[in-house]
């Protein structure tokens, strides 16, 4: 098994400030062999680089590494992104025709814990800022939206690590799959079919995660005819016998779940132990960790919920892409669909910055341009065909999602129930704003 970076790995060293470019973006101020580059673009090698000769872009990550609600998602995606460059720089790095110059691609100097706290998350990325090119990850809907405004002015380009229906509207946001709202409305719709439902509860983070997830319920249950009821639930597995109670006291037919893993088990977990089981979850993807398997609401999770999900398949998916992905990462201690999401992510980071070589711009504003440029992106199978068209903005959406269920012969804790789908209310709704600003109305 190779040895990756660990997660978590931040300390910055002092010949990276010595030689990075700082945090004027001026593509005329600094150029390197014919190219214009700017913060984040060094012509001396990465730390531990894998290619002497290259020079080093570096991007940073913002994750929940440690204490957060998403930890257990977030550490194996973050591994992942370690893997998905480790790879790139292993087949030589990041040029273009006519460069006398390639680049590795580091991103462990810049990496940091922000604990899923949008004032921490805004800290350390002003920390890490002047020393980055752009962001291989910034996990959380609450905690991206606290750097947003930042991020749109200073041109810095970003994968999230969340799926809100905001990212289809802000242009330095390249996402990927389809977003909480449109997984909600296909999860409903995919109910009426399959359970027969009459009823929609969502419970929900009261964040832009969970709101936007609850307003793709309400549209779609409201289309369909059927209640709606809105139920906000805090973070915390214990902080839910509330939401619990709602469960029982209305006794919808189907409720979407927009938490993270241990709040959603508890609540499956608490209504099924009151002896209420008419009644169907589905969950966000986030929402799972196979780890509950082993937990005392595993026959609950089992018998009660499913998860919707944003790609073709998961850690064990059959497709060029999920096997580079398993062979960069090596033995996994545990697999988890984390390594799978975070894998996904990058491909479209990488597009960008290939985009930006080939224009001779590996500028902030040069890589923002190429991203926005971007009419589909090479997921080597893991999305199909046409995904990652970013220059069409909302139009250009993802609108298909898989619904799995609990498995525990899976290597991941859920299999494939219903391939990737866009279902008729997703497919035909028109995407004008985020949609967790609907929520109220």
């Amino acid at each position: 098994m190779r040895r990756l970076a660990s997660v978590g790995a931040a300390a910055t060293v002092l010949v990276l400030a010595l030689t990075a470019c700082r945090a004027d973006d001026d593509p005329g101020t600094n150029g390197i062999e014919g190219l214009d580059v700017g913060p984040g673009v060094t012509e001396e090698p990465c730390p531990d680089a894998v290619n002497e000769d290259n020079g080093c872009i570096y991007l940073g990550i913002l994750s929940d590494l440690s204490v957060g609600p998403f930890a257990p998602l977030a550490v194996p995606l973050t591994a992942a992104q370690e893997a998905f460059w480790q790879r790139v720089n292993e087949e030589g790095g990041l040029t273009a025709e006519g460069l006398d110059i390639a680049f590795d691609v580091d991103v462990v100097s810049y990496q940091r814990d922000t604990q899923y706290d949008p004032t921490e998350h805004s800290r350390l990325y002003e920390e890490i800022k002047p020393n980055i090119l752009a962001l291989a990850q910034t996990l959380g809907s609450a905690t991206t939206d606290a750097i947003l405004p930042d991020m749109q002015a200073s041109d810095i380009i970003a994968a999230p690590a969340a799926w809100s229906s905001l990212y289809a509207f802000e242009e330095v946001i390249l996402e990927s799959g389809a977003n909480y709202c449109i997984e909600s409305m296909n999860a409903v719709d995919y109910a009426v079919e399959a359970h027969g439902i009459e009823t929609v509860m969502a419970v929900h983070y009261e964040d832009d995660y969970g709101e936007d997830a609850a307003a793709g319920a309400k549209i779609a249950a409201e289309g369909h005819g059927m209640e709606f009821i809105s139920v906000p639930t805090p973070i915390g597995q214990d902080n839910q016998a509330e939401a619990v109670g709602r469960v029982l006291a209305e006794q919808p037919n189907l409720v979407i779940i927009t938490t993270g893993p241990a709040e959603m088990a508890a609540i499956v977990g608490g209504t099924a132990a009151q002896g209420f089981t008419d009644v169907r979850f589905i969950g966000t993807s986030p929402t799972w960790n196979p780890a509950l398997l082993a937990s005392p609401a595993a026959e609950a999770l089992v018998g009660l919920y499913e998860q919707t999900g944003p790609w073709t398949d998961g850690f064990d998916g059959d497709t060029p892409g999920h096997q580079a992905m398993r062979d960069a990462l090596g033995e996994v201690d545990t697999v988890n669909d984390g390594y799978t999401s975070g894998w996904i992510w990058q491909y479209p980071i990488k597009a960008a910055l290939e985009g930006a070589l080939a224009d001779g711009d590996l500028t902030r504003s040069g890589v923002r341009a190429a991203a926005a440029s971007l009419t589909s992106v090479d997921y080597e199978g893991m999305l199909p065909a046409g995904a990652g068209n970013f220059a069409d903005g909302p139009d250009g959406q993802l609108r298909a999602n898989t619904i799995n269920r609990p498995d525990p012969e899976s290597p991941t804790g859920v299999s494939v129930a219903v391939e990737l789908t866009s279902f008729p209310t997703a497919e035909a709704y028109e995407l004008t704003q985020p949609c967790y600003e609907l929520l109220d109305d």
